[in-house]
């Protein structure tokens, strides 16, 4: 019998046996769609207030979510993830009934160093060495625009400082490069992570992935954050996007070059349309009152008219809910628009230089003290029993 050496579960209750199964979020599935196939009250939904069911309309395609039944297979806790930071759990209450709340996700931050020197290609080695796709990929996003990977040649070296989140024993959501050092032809490239963007040593920002404002606005009626405690409501709320307040019609325009992927109606967020861009981004449109002359598939440039402003699903008045997305997550769309500052003001830039020291510090140190890279990453069974409660 395996064992679960962390506390899956916020509320304790007592099982005689039970099991915890982990699945995969089916593309076009909705909360709604879920509660009915499993048989689980549809008004868990409906009493959501407006901002809640917005939410609900966030769980991405490919999520990993886990539901916990005992022994005559009955559905006692369910934990779907919205972001890194929050997820839905619907639970049974000491009545038996039904509950849905919105809770903070408990995970572990984990800060490592990788340093290799390539032998195949940048991309493979740091996967090989690591076994994490993810951090190949964190990699070569935060050098975009700033370095070319096909110059790079055997023995270069490569020295990756990063933070990667642990939920229930495996890696969870993205990983971010805080510090990254590659020689090529021993010339040596350094990049720091500071305020949801990359800099080089000198605190200029290194050129990304950037999208364009996708709509004229009045202003910002409510800005993104992940996993915020409200204290008069007495619980968690979260906002994966910025709203921008505009007068109906208002055209609604492609932040960057793209390929459509959806065009129609998803719960909450009425009238929506979705974009896939380079490099693992997709942005989320989302209220509009109708659509220009798009459909799916259809390749957009940026700027380019897609819909229009409005107030349809679950919205108090006319504006524009965009959501930018990497690898299905939601991360603030403030990190990728373009600003036309790129050098950081004084007082950042001290806390930048601080930022550089420390980081530099840590590498230094694991370079002097010749120390392991840290063990490769696993794959993990599916399906998991529980010892009794």
């Amino acid at each position: 019998m395996k064992k679960i050496l962390f506390l899956f579960f916020t509320i304790i209750q007592a099982f005689a046996a039970v099991s915890m199964e982990e699945l995969t979020w089916e593309n076009g599935d909705t909360l709604l769609k879920f509660l009915q196939r499993n048989s689980i009250p549809m008004s868990l939904y409906y009493n959501l207030d407006k901002e809640d069911q917005e939410l609900a309309s966030e769980i991405a395609y490919k999520t990993k979510y886990q539901i916990l039944k005992d022994d005559n297979n009955n559905i006692e806790q369910i934990l779907i993830p919205i972001s890194d930071d929050l997820q839905i759990h619907i639970y049974k209450d000491l009545n038996k009934q039904y509950v849905l709340n919105f809770t903070p996700i408990l995970y572990n931050k984990e800060n490592r160093i990788l340093r290799i020197n390539v032998k195949t290609s940048a991309y493979q080695d740091v996967y090989e060495e690591s076994k994490s796709a993810t951090l190949a990929r964190a990699m070569v996003r935060a050098f975009r625009g700033s370095i070319n990977f096909r110059n790079i040649q055997k023995g270069d070296e490569i020295i990756l400082y990063y933070e990667q989140k642990r939920r229930m024993g495996k890696l969870f959501g993205d990983i971010i490069i805080k510090m990254a050092r590659i020689e090529i032809n021993k010339n040596s490239q350094e990049i720091f992570y500071f305020n949801e963007n990359y800099y080089d040593k000198n605190g200029k920002e290194v050129e990304s992935f950037l999208l364009d404002k996708p709509v004229n606005y009045l202003r910002i009626s409510s800005k993104f954050s992940t996993a915020r405690y409200h204290p008069v409501l007495k619980r968690y709320r979260a906002h994966l996007g910025i709203d921008y307040a505009a007068p109906t019609g208002t055209p609604v325009k492609s932040a960057g070059n793209g390929t459509i992927i959806f065009v129609g109606t998803q719960n909450g967020y009425g009238n929506v349309v979705k974009v896939q861009h380079a490099s693992g981004y997709t942005t989320l449109y989302a209220h509009l009152s109708r659509f220009a002359k798009i459909k799916k598939g259809q390749k957009v440039k940026q700027g380019q008219v897609i819909a229009y402003v409005g107030s349809t699903g679950m919205s108090t008045g006319p504006h524009l809910h965009f959501g930018v997305y990497l690898n299905n997550k939601a991360i603030n769309p403030n990190s990728v628009i373009k600003i036309a500052k790129t050098q950081l003001n004084k007082k950042d830039l001290d806390e930048f230089k601080k930022v550089v020291n420390a980081h530099e510090k840590k590498i230094n140190l694991f370079i002097q003290d010749n120390k392991e890279n840290p063990p490769k990453e696993e794959d993990f069974e599916n399906y998991i029993e529980l010892d009794s409660i």
